[in-house]
């Protein structure tokens, strides 16, 4: 295109469009449950996780009743929040389900399947009831599991005195393992972490079974915890919700919180990623409280004295408040 002004000079200039239809597509609408489809196995690995992701997302796509969308808005957010909690789920578990939909509509939006994300927000967590063992009920529970399997109970020891998830447990490999500790390479977090090994934990990982990958590898999740429940069941806790394989985890955290360890080291044994889910175990060590007293009690025998009496006796109290 050419332009020429009637001062007597002429300016020339060209403009060139190039269209880039090859790189732009149209917005197809899609549901819940086909995005989990066409992403599911590249977000998330298989096992238990995956297995739970996939009932997540499945109850999802339901309460939309398996619409397709190109904007998954605000308001469509809010709508599956009040849902969940009209079916009883509690703020934990609507925050699970939502971190499931999080992760699987920012894949969805980065390869252009939605145009926009909503906001999601964390819903506020109660403090639950944290359920531990003491040693007496171990005890009892580890002659319960041992009497249906050898190899359950080995397991069961292993989870207590190392506070992994027994899915960490299963996924240990022989050069996971040295003399004196354990390394956990596939973890909830990704991050790799290393424990020490306890005498007891040290003597159940030394059995090698035939053809094993690793000392726990050839045990099914299934099998473990249908050796656990039936375990529970002798001993008549059937209806003890909170005794679950987890609660060996727990139990381990709480040992080292009441034994005196710090915080921030029971988090590095625990490979919580934030401070915040191992305080859940910090009120356990609250009966060092008691030490902070003789601190503020001393000297008070030394204490100046007001009006010819020490500061810590009845009159001087009443003396200083009149």
């Amino acid at each position: 295109m050419k332009s020429s002004a009637g001062s007597g000079f002429s300016l020339s200039y060209e403009i060139t469009y190039r269209a880039a239809a090859a790189s732009i597509r149209p917005v197809r609408e899609s549901s819940l449950a086909d995005l989990f489809h066409r992403y599911g196995d590249l977000l998330w690995e298989n096992g238990t996780h995956k297995y739970n992701v996939t009932f997540f997302i499945g109850e999802l796509n339901e309460l939309l009743l398996g619409r397709k969308f190109s904007v998954f808005g605000q308001d469509t957010l809010d709508f599956l929040i009040g849902r969940l909690r009209e079916n009883g789920n509690s703020n934990a578990t609507i925050n699970r389900k939502l971190a499931a939909l999080r992760k699987l509509l920012r894949k969805a939006y980065k390869m252009g399947d939605i145009h926009s994300l909503p906001e999601f927000r964390r819903q506020k967590e109660r403090q639950g009831r944290i359920r531990f063992l003491d040693r007496a009920e171990e005890a009892l529970l580890f002659s319960k599991v041992r009497d249906r399997s050898e190899d359950c109970w080995r397991l069961s020891i292993f989870l207590v005195d190392t506070g992994a998830r027994l899915g960490e447990a299963l996924k240990v490999r022989w050069p996971d393992i040295d003399s004196e500790r354990v390394t956990f390479w596939v973890t909830k977090s990704g991050r790799s972490r290393s424990v020490p090994l306890t005498r007891r934990a040290t003597e159940v990982v030394a059995v090698r079974p035939s053809r094993s990958k690793g000392p726990f590898s050839h045990i099914q999740p299934h099998r473990y915890r249908a050796v656990w429940n039936d375990a529970k069941a002798e001993m008549g806790l059937v209806d003890d919700k909170d005794l679950v394989p987890h609660i060996l985890r727990h139990t381990c955290a709480s040992r080292l919180v009441k034994g005196g360890i710090d915080i921030r080291r029971v988090q590095m044994w625990l490979g919580h990623q934030t401070l915040a889910m191992t305080m859940r175990y910090a009120h356990l060590a609250t009966f060092d409280l008691d030490s902070c007293v003789a601190v503020l009690e001393s000297g008070m025998d030394q204490a100046p004295e007001f009006g010819g009496r020490t500061a810590s006796s009845p009159d001087s109290v009443r003396a200083r408040t009149a």
